[in-house]
């Protein structure tokens, strides 16, 4: 997942780690792409929809939202599974088909902050205006329709006849290219041409579904979608499918000059360099860790020298004067240090070889 932080206050920043520090230029790092206006996200929340059965495994459902994040990320859109048994937690994220990489990062931030409102069912769909998010505890990939399944129609303007007739065309346009388009299609008919009555389609199904399935859930998405005609706008929030027509152009431009794909080009860049920046916060801590021990060790020798002073204290080699005047004979000089037994010995020996002469 995209996480983005902002520091309060200078001293939060002062005592920050390293770690902490790499997120910071990561995020600052993409907030200065360039150009970051030529596509929308289209966060805008369209409809929450909760379960009301089966408890939520946090640890479940945090793990199946991390991996999400990661291949929503990478490839825009993901399927994950934690866990097994009742506890399991099955997500699925995608993006919709015209946005980029870093604008399906940024819908997906926004969908993962409101995902947990339905906490703690297990059971929710979100659907945004650029992209998609489920979770369950079984498995519902292959599922294309549900009871669920509703239109939202959007009351601003009521269109006339001919804009009517476009939104049809170019709705019958979308179903029949999706599902031979990887289950995404984009549309707009305008007649007559450069007429205020152009109508605009988007039809996304998601990757777990067939062809057929795909075919199946946008017919019926449209059929119901369509319903919303007289009015400007209408979608339809289907289990297999997202559908959206209005007379406004809300489609992502198309770009020539591949700047959807250099863009997610950037974000992967920006996730190695990120990558390579923790590696580096990683080798520089372990570095420090090393001489920190090696420190440890240095001053352990220290104290060691430390310990044998206090242990020669402790033991109390101070002796009387009276102890010492015995000892040494009333301080002979034959008892001196070095010469001691020795030196007594040797003085013998020299007054034997004196007699024998």
């Amino acid at each position: 997942m995209l996480y983005l932080y902002s520091a309060r206050s200078s001293s939060k920043m002062e005592g920050a780690t390293p770690l902490v520090l790499c997120s910071h230029v990561v995020v600052m790092l993409i907030l200065l792409l360039p150009d970051t206006s030529v596509a929308e996200p289209r966060s805008q929340i369209i409809q929450l929809i909760c379960g009301n059965k089966s408890t939520v495994s946090v640890p479940n459902f945090v793990g199946t939202m991390e991996t999400l994040s990661e291949q929503v990320i990478a490839r825009g859109y993901g399927v994950a599974v934690t866990g097994t048994g009742p506890d399991a937690t099955y997500g699925i994220s995608q993006c919709y088909g015209d946005l980029s990489l870093l604008d399906c990062a940024l819908c997906f931030s926004e969908a993962r902050t409101l995902f947990p409102q339905c906490f703690p069912y297990n059971g929710a769909r979100l659907y945004l205006d650029g992209c998609f998010m489920r979770a369950e505890n079984y498995s519902f990939y292959d599922q294309y329709l549900g009871p669920e399944d509703r239109r939202v129609c959007r009351n601003r303007t009521t269109k006339g006849s001919l804009f009517q007739q476009n939104a049809r065309a170019a709705v019958q346009q979308a179903v029949g290219n999706a599902p031979s388009n990887n289950g995404y299609a984009r549309s707009q008919v305008s007649f007559p041409r450069d007429s205020n009555d152009t109508a605009y389609v988007l039809a996304d199904c998601w990757k777990t579904l067939s062809a057929n399935s795909c075919a199946a859930c946008l017919r019926n998405a449209s059929a119901s979608m369509l319903g919303c005609l007289p009015w400007s706008e209408g979608r339809a929030l289907y289990t297999g499918c997202f559908m959206r027509y209005s007379d406004t152009n809300f489609l992502n431009a198309i770009s020539t000059s591949g700047g959807s794909s250099s863009r997610g080009k950037v974000v992967v860049t920006i996730i190695v360099v990120s990558s390579v920046i923790v590696l580096g916060v990683g080798a520089f801590i372990g570095i420090g860790v090393w001489k920190k021990k090696l420190i440890q060790k240095k001053r352990k020798g220290a104290n060691d020298a430390e310990k044998l002073v206090k242990i020669l204290h402790d033991i109390n080699l101070n002796f009387k004067y009276s102890t010492l005047d015995k000892a040494t004979g009333s301080f002979d000089e034959a008892n001196k240090l070095g010469q001691g037994c020795f030196g007594r010995w040797e003085r013998d020996r020299r007054q034997k070889a004196v007699l024998q002469q």
